[in-house]
C-alpha cells in the first residue's frame, strides 16, 4: 500500500482553488505523531552547518510536524527522500538544501535542527538525510529521514499562513485525528520491533540515583506489557554521560536502573524475576558527549526485552 502525503497551499486569491503536493511513503509506513500549531515560528535550515552555526530562516504561521517509520532494513534515506525531494520541485517548491548527514555536518546539524523528541523520530548522525524547500513567502517544508538498525523515520515538517491547509496524510484510514497533540507508536510495539526503548519521561536529580517520586508514563505501559506477556523478561539498563570514570559513572547508572527496577515492583506489583538492572555507564553512547545536549541524550535508563522464561 503506498501512503500519500498532501501539502496543500491555500489559494493567494480567494476564487483560486489551493494547490496540493502529493508524495508518496512505501507501504507499511506507519504514522507515529502528529503535532499542529495555528500559530508558532519555525527555523528552516537552509544550508550545512559551518562556522558554529546553521544557516536558517524563520517562518512564522501555522506549523504541522509529522513522523513516520517503516519496518524493514533495506531501503536506505536516499532511496526514501529522492521521489519526496523530486515532487516538491515538480510543484513549484526551491529546493534550498539537499544533503545527506557528511554534507550537511553530522553531528552539528543535527543538534541545531528541530527534530521531534525520540520515540516519535530517530536520527542516525551517521545515516540521515534532510532536503528543506519554500514556495512563496510564507510556505516551507523540511524532510529529514534516517535509518535506524531495523527501520527508518521520516520527519516533515510543512509550515503555511494561518488558515491554509494542513499538510495531511492519506492512510487508508489511519489518519492521526487532527488535535495538536502528538499521538505515538506504542511503548510495546517499539519494545517488540526493536528489542529496546528508552524510557524518556524518567526524571533523576543531578548526579544522584534516587528516581524522582510522581507518575511516569513509560513505567505505566511497561507494567501494563509486562502484566499481559509474564513469559517476557525485560532488563532495565543505566546509561550515562561521560562526566567522571568509567568505574563511577557504572555504579551510578546501575543504581539508577536498580532504582526503576525498585519503583514497577513496588508501585505495579510485578514479580522480581520478570526485571533485571544493569548499568552501562558511558560505554554506549547514542550522541556525542561534547555538546550539552548530546551528554542530556545519552543520561537515560532503556528497557530491553530478553526473551520467554
Amino acid at each position: 500500500m503506498i501512503r500519500t502525503l498532501i501539502v496543500c497551499a491555500a489559494a493567494l486569491v480567494a476564487p483560486v482553488s489551493a494547490a496540493a503536493v502529493q508524495m508518496s511513503l512505501p507501504g507499511g509506513a506507519r504514522q507515529l505523531s502528529e503535532r499542529i500549531s495555528p500559530m508558532e515560528a519555525y527555523a528552516l535550515p537552509t544550508g550545512a552547518f559551518a562556522d558554529g552555526t546553521v544557516p536558517e530562516r524563520i517562518f512564522e504561521g501555522r506549523v504541522q510536524k509529522q513522523t513516520w517509520r517503516i519496518n524493514g532494513g533495506a531501503t536506505t534515506p536516499l532511496q526514501l527522500i529522492a521521489p519526496l525531494r523530486d515532487q516538491l520541485a515538480a510543484e513549484g517548491f526551491t529546493l534550498l538544501l539537499d544533503c545527506d548527514d557528511r554534507a550537511c555536518g553530522g553531528f552539528d546539524f543535527r543538534f541545531k535542527t528541530e527534530v521531534v523528541p525520540a520515540p516519535d523520530m530517530h536520527v542516525d548522525i551517521h545515516n540521515y538525510r534532510f532536503v528543506s524547500a519554500t514556495r512563496g513567502d510564507d510556505e516551507a517544508v523540511s524532510i529529514l529521514v534516517s535509518r535506524a538498525r531495523s527501520a527508518a523515520y521520516v520527519q516533515v515538517v510543512h509550515v503555511s499562513a494561518p488558515g491554509d491547509d494542513q499538510l495531511g496524510v492519506d492512510s487508508g484510514g489511519d489518519d492521526l485525528p487532527d488535535s495538536g497533540q502528538a499521538t505515538t507508536l506504542s511503548l510495546a510495539a517499539l519494545l517488540e520491533a526493536d528489542g529496546h526503548v528508552v524510557l524518556a519521561d524518567l526524571e533523576f536529580k543531578s548526579g544522584a540515583d534516587a528516581l524522582e517520586v510522581r507518575p511516569y508514563a513509560s513505567l505505566a505501559d511497561l507494567a501494563e506489557y509486562l502484566a499481559a506477556h509474564a513469559d517476557r523478561r525485560i532488563v532495565l539498563v543505566g546509561h550515562t554521560d561521560s562526566s567522571g570514570t568509567l568505574v563511577a559513572n557504572i555504579s551510578l547508572s546501575k543504581r539508577r536502573a536498580q532504582a526503576v527496577r525498585d519503583r514497577m515492583i513496588s508501585a505495579y506489583d510485578l514479580p522480581p524475576d520478570q526485571l533485571d538492572a544493569e548499568g552501562m555507564g558511558y560505554l554506549a553512547p547514542v550522541a556525542s558527549n561534547l555538546t550539552n545536549d548530546g551528554r542530556e541524550i545519552n543520561r537515560r535508563v532503556e528497557a530491553v526485552l530478553l526473551s520467554a522464561n
